[in-house]
């Protein structure tokens, strides 16, 4: 025992534990074997290890829950139980392993029985005592904790390793933004953890689900499923991931892997677990590991995960959002810099309209202004090109919604209520957007508008969004255009402020601007300190001055903060005076030692709080002019602010557009008029080999590494601006050049920029296009809406049949090619409307007037404003095709009524069994095509033949024919059928057999008459030889019984004698009583037939049997129908039947241990009388057999084997049937007594059981 602890707690496997158990125990009892037995889930046993004799053919022998055996009946009783003298009959199974005395002990584990040990002699000198059970059962015991213990330290380990997975699949998951990378790393982690060979995650992409990643315990299993997706072969997985999906549940699905994944897929049960995020759907599929099926628990873990793994996904998502959005932002801060650096309005406006439509992506754009009640246009834009207009907005919808500060949105602008139609009409208005320019106050400005977006459909609420994001910073830019042009006309009353904003618009630095704004704005404004505040974002920062001294108490500049805020939430005017205790708080107030304070606001461009200013001991009220003062300096300092803001924006954007320039792949180089290079960007600066600063200022000429062969200063100028092409005569490429005029920014000299793009590859593109245009064999054409060719290759000339492509383009479409012209009309329709158009079959006309079948494949090529330019199209010559698709559908037609109008029952199943086919002779079985197809044969296969059909199965799939195969079919209405089959190989191109063909004919009839006749035959042999057995046996035995009757009548005879007489006398009884049995079977004399009731025999009988019923606890239910009809028949012979019926359930009922039970019913059944026996006993191991003659399940010398014999051969005399099954719902066994009802109402005597002679 300590030997078998030791090794459990070391960590040593569960086999090594077995072993040691089995080599000590075997030693300690001195046994010749010592033997583990395994349960099984089915409640059996399965030899697991062994010591000893046989240890060998042990191992994996099995043991099911009716065998005789040691071993099981320690199982069944929970208890250690042992055997001396072995009975060879009762444990055959003992017979090879000569043994003369066994133990068995149970192994239980937490009440439990895992399995049993069994200990073996096979010698008589040593036997097996309580000594030994007890000693064994402990034994057993300390066997069964170590083994559990053993199992829980597995538990443990695994449990320990999924919690270290779980924690890293946390802790990476949370530094990865990447959606890719988020779903690699839940995949890897999940295998991990699972012991799965492959997991897969699908994402619902575009209306498909998309493999996004593989995680396999092996790189080429990895490679291989990729290598499947490519090849769109994994059809299976992605339609159990849409169904988990569909589901919104974790499924399982049994699967056969290598349908799955291939020739490494394993078979099982997979899981497929979903997965959901507010922008994406998917699911994750853990594939059968083959060492043990998944467990609930990894099961419900799979399904956390893949919550999990949803949870970071969609902050991966966010990222991405957030990250578009910033790009977004960018993009707009550009807009906005180059407004801003729009110096007057109509500039500003031009600017808009042409960074407007290209920013959220429609074809026009329009800007007006608000003059008085009406919107005013002033710019337009049109595909890129723009122009002033002046057009007045009808009054309607759209400018009250505008007015109200609302967008303005409609997809077509016609069937919106009270709509202009005549201006929707003319300015052929459909999609509109509208979106309002506030001011910083909040008041409308202008308005913007979009038309017709670029990419077709309908605008979304992103566009909606990004138009009002948009229009903030146009309101931004037009307000801040507006305040210059008035701070313009007041400039001569503003002097000093133009001076400080001057001198404040010279610091963009913001700690310097905010000491210099407030000194210079306590100079300008009195008072004996100062604080500014500014706010940016969700922080503020003051810069606090008494006298000439800063304050650089951070205490004190927090509770400033503090106080400054509550007092701008408790005042809303811009310009506040208070004393300083109410607006502070007297405490502030009193450190600062401050008696007044006058707080100005200082708002953005577009309204929003961006500082405060506080002068503090002014000493008087301010008056009107003050006040407008201060919110002139406070204006000032506003756009001071942002203007620094904007200084550095504007220098981040010169940086990413120096950048950006470098960044380019083609050579890019600038020159004045006097071909100076004024700028190059790094990719020519690397070509010639010298740095882009060196080459500023040299001639173009100078550009040596260039091949320029040209007497010319820039030999790119050739043909001034536009589009050249220059080939590199040493390298062999080709170049495309570029040229375009502008002016500097600082003088009127124009500038010329130079764009040179390497083409050469294009080139060489375009001669292969051509050569593969004019060689491939299906015809290829390009054609005019109007109906002309514009371009024909030779296939196409020869498919029409003309002698040339010249002829061919000369020819009208519609007449020439067409039988009728409306056909080509109906397909230039369709391309309007689709676009393109696919696998089209037409017939044409071809030159001689012939008809030829054509598949037609073709686009149309539309040009930048949607006008259709081309149709272009492939077209395939199929008459040849067309007339091998009618021959094969007439043959297939053909076959098709065949197997319709068969007698026999015909099927198609891969090498698996899977069913592909079923023609409609199945309908007569009761099968629709929906219940077969898709399934396993063996499903519709009784359970007693599903191996011999899989080996039948087997033998096809190696090719051989299996002819006349018996088997038993379950019909849809789940009754058995007898059908012989024929199973013949179908093989495929390679030679391997694909598919195999089902022929099954129905005898299920014929069968039933042959299984009665040769039962019919066996009744009578064996009746014949009672018969004469009996009559030869009853003569001698008449003699013995005589004699022995005398001899006991003796008065001289001494009691011993007379003891052994009387035996001799009591066997001899019994014997004749058997005689008469046997005679009763062979006897074949009709019945009494009179009218009896079998209710009042049932009674009659089970008065009989009431008392030993009753002294042994057997519990009788009785559910007899009164209303039940007469029969005809004998009353004693039906007594005898229901009365060995009952004899053999009372003996069935007392060997279970179970509270004995048995039910009596009768019952009508149509014109038939049914009296049922059930019993809770342990069942018949051979139900049929239990009517032949001599078999019997009683122990020897209990029973003949001849009365439930007598009893079939009375029913069967009597015209009714008897049958017998094991109950299906519980323990025991039912017999079934049917006889006809009699024709007509019995006398009153037959109510008794019995009828007068």
């Amino acid at each position: 025992m300590l030997d078998l602890s030791h090794a459990a707690f070391q960590g040593s496997d569960a086999s090594q534990v077995i072993q040691l158990f089995c080599r000590s125990a075997r030693e300690f009892f001195r046994a010749s074997g010592v033997y583990f037995w395994r349960r099984s889930p089915e409640g059996g046993l399965v030899g697991a290890e062994a010591d000893g004799y046989g240890a060998e053919r042990f191992r994996n022998m099995r043991l099911q829950p009716g065998d005789a055996s040691i071993a099981m009946e320690a199982v069944q009783y929970r208890r250690t139980v042992f055997v001396n003298d072995m009975d060879m009959a009762r444990y055959p199974s003992l017979a090879e392993y000569q043994a003369r005395a066994v133990l068995a002990s149970p192994l239980l584990v937490s009440g439990e029985i895992i399995g049993a040990v069994a200990f073996l002699h096979d010698t008589s000198e040593i036997r097996f005592d309580d000594d030994a059970a007890a000693k064994a059962t402990i034994l057993a015991a300390q066997l069964g904790t170590a083994l559990e213990a053993h199992r829980l330290n597995l538990v443990s380990q695994e449990e320990h390793r999924r919690t270290m997975i779980l924690a890293e699949l946390a802790t990476s998951l949370h530094g990865l933004p990447d959606t890719s990378a988020v779903l690699e790393g839940v995949a890897d982690r999940l295998r991990v953890l699972l012991h799965s060979p492959a997991v897969l995650v699908f994402v619902h992409q575009e209306g498909l689900f998309r493999l996004q990643a593989v995680s396999a315990e092996m790189a080429s299993l990895a490679h291989a499923i990729r290598a499947r997706d490519q090849e769109n072969n994994l059809q299976s997985a992605i339609e159990v991931a849409n169904r988990a999906a569909t589901a919104g549940e974790r499924i399982t699905i049994s699967i056969d892997g290598v349908s799955h994944l291939g020739e490494g897929g394993a078979s099982g049960e997979l899981i497929a677990s979903p997965f959901r995020t507010s922008r994406s759907q998917g699911a994750i599929l853990v594939y059968p590991r083959t060492a043990s099926p998944f467990t609930n628990e990894e099961m419900m873990l799979v399904t956390a995960l893949a919550g999990f793994g949803a949870v970071a996904i969609a902050n991966a998502e966010l990222y991405v959002m957030a990250r578009a959005q910033a790009q977004e932002l960018h993009q707009i801060l550009e807009i906005s810099v180059e407004l801003g650096a729009a110096g007057k309005l109509a500039q500003f406006m031009e600017t808009f309209v042409t960074r407007a439509s290209s920013f959220l992506g429609f074809r026009r754009c329009f800007i007006g202004v608000l003059e008085g009640d009406s919107f005013r246009i002033r710019w337009g834009a049109e595909d890129g090109r723009t122009r002033p207009v002046e057009i007045v907005l009808p009054e309607g919808v759209a400018t009250r919604t505008l007015r109200n500060k609302q967008v303005f949105l409609t997809e077509d602008a016609s069937l919106v209520p009270g709509a202009n139609f005549e201006f929707v009409s003319t300015f052929k208005i459909r999609q509109l957007l509208a979106v309002p320019l506030l001011g910083s106050t909040g008041e409308v400005l202008g308005m913007f508008g979009m038309l017709d977006r670029v990419q077709r459909g309908h605008i979304p609420e992103e566009d909606v969004r990004r138009a009002q994001a948009l229009a903030a910073q146009a309101a931004i830019a037009f307000e801040l255009t507006a305040n210059l042009h008035q701070s313009e006309q007041h400039r001569r009353r503003a002097e000093s402020l133009v001076a400080l904003a001057l001198e404040l618009n010279t610091v963009l630095h913001l700690p310097e601007f905010r000491r210099n704004f407030a000194r210079r704005a306590v100079d300008l404004l009195g008072g004996r300190a100062v604080a500014l505040s500014l706010f940016q974002g969700a922080t503020q920062e003051t810069v606090l001055l008494q006298g000439a001294s800063e304050v650089e108490d951070k205490s004190l500049l927090r509770r400033f903060n503090l106080a400054i805020g509550g007092a701008l939430s408790s005042n809303e005017s811009d310009v506040v005076f208070r004393s300083a205790g109410d607006l502070l708080g007297a405490s502030l107030a009193s450190s600062l030692g401050w008696a007044d304070c006058t707080l100005v606001r200082l708002a953005g461009s577009s309204g929003e709080l961006i500082g405060v200013l506080c002068l503090a001991d002014r000493g008087v009220t301010p008056t009107a002019e003050d006040q407008q003062l201060l919110r002139a300096v406070a204006s000032h300092a506003s756009i001071a602010l942002e203007n620094a803001c904007l200084f550095t924006r504007m220098e981040q954007a010169n940086r990413h557009w120096v950048e950006v320039f470098d960044a380019i792949s083609d050579f890019i180089v600038v020159h004045d008029e006097s071909h100076v290079i004024l700028r190059v960007n790094r990719s020519l600066a690397d070509f010639v080999g010298i740095a882009p600063e060196q080459l500023i200022g040299v001639s173009m000429s100078a550009l040596e590494a260039l091949p320029l062969s040209s007497s010319r200063a820039c030999p790119f100028c050739r043909t001034g601006d536009g589009i050249d092409e220059y080939v590199h005569n040493i390298q062999d490429r080709t170049y495309l050049i570029a040229t375009s005029r502008i002016h500097a920014a600082a003088s009127a000299q124009m500038q010329t920029v130079h764009v040179l793009k390497d083409i050469t590859d294009r080139r060489e593109a375009e001669q292969r296009y051509r050569e593969l245009f004019d060689n491939i064999q299906e015809g290829i054409y390009f054609s005019t809406p109007e109906g002309r060719f514009v371009e024909v290759n030779d296939a196409m000339v020869r498919i029409l049949g003309y002698s040339s492509r010249e002829e061919l383009l000369q020819v009208d479409i519609p007449s020439a090619i067409y039988f009728y012209p409306e056909r080509r009309k109906e397909i230039s329709t369709t391309l309007v409307v689709d676009g393109r158009m696919y696998n089209h079959e037409e017939i044409l006309r071809r030159k001689d007037g012939s008809p030829v079948h054509v598949l037609i494949n073709c686009f149309s090529v539309r040009d930048e404003r949607g006008i259709i330019q081309q149709y272009r199209g492939l077209l395939l010559d199929v008459s040849g095709l067309r007339h091998s698709q009618t021959e094969l559908q007439r043959e297939r037609d053909f076959s098709s009524k065949i197997l319709s109008h068969t007698q026999s029952l015909i099927l198609v199943t891969d090498t698996l069994g899977t069913i592909s086919y079923a023609n409609r002779r199945w309908g007569g079985l009761g099968f629709e095509q929906a219940q077969l197809l898709g399934h396993s044969f063996t499903e519709l296969t009784a359970p007693a033949r599903q191996s011999a059909l899989c080996e039948a199965l087997a033998s096809v799939s190696r090719g051989q024919q299996v002819d006349n195969f018996e088997m038993q079919l379950l019909r849809g209405d789940g009754q058995l059928g007898q059908f012989s089959v024929n199973l013949s190989p179908i093989s495929g191109d390679d030679g391997r057999v694909s598919s195999i063909v089902v022929v099954m004919t129905d005898v299920t009839d014929s069968a039933m008459l042959q299984s009665k006749l040769i039962h019919t035959e066996k009744m009578a042999a064996v009746g014949q030889l009672v018969s004469g057995v009996a009559h030869e046996v009853n003569n001698p035995l008449t003699a013995i019984l005589g004699f022995a009757d005398l001899l006991v009548e003796r008065t001289d005879l001494p009691d011993s004698a007379r003891r052994d007489l009387r035996v001799i006398l009591q066997e001899a009884q019994r014997t004749k009583q058997i005689v008469q049995n046997l005679l009763s079977f062979a006897r074949q004399m009709p019945a009494q037939r009179r009218h009896v009731q079998l209710n009042a025999i049932l009674r009659r009988t089970l008065q009989l049997r009431a008392y030993d019923f009753l002294s042994h606890g057997v519990e009788i239910l009785e559910q007899l129908d009164e209303s039940l009809p007469e029969v005809v028949g004998d009353a004693q012979q039906l007594q005898q039947v229901f009365l060995n019926i009952m004899n053999n359930a009372h003996d069935a009922v007392r060997e279970t241990g179970r509270p004995p039970r048995i039910e009596i019913m009768s019952t009508r059944n149509g014109q038939q009388v049914e009296v049922s026996f059930r019993d809770n006993g342990p069942g018949i191991a051979n139900p049929d057999r239990i009517f032949d003659p001599f078999f019997t399940t009683k122990e020897v010398g209990k029973g003949t084997g001849l009365g439930l014999s007598i009893c079939y051969g009375i029913v069967r005399e009597h015209g009714g049937e008897i049958v017998c099954h094991n109950n299906p719902d519980s323990d025991g066994a039912t017999f079934v007594v049917r006889l006809s009802a009699a024709p007509e109402a019995a006398s009153f005597g037959a109510v008794a059981g019995v009828q007068p002679k």
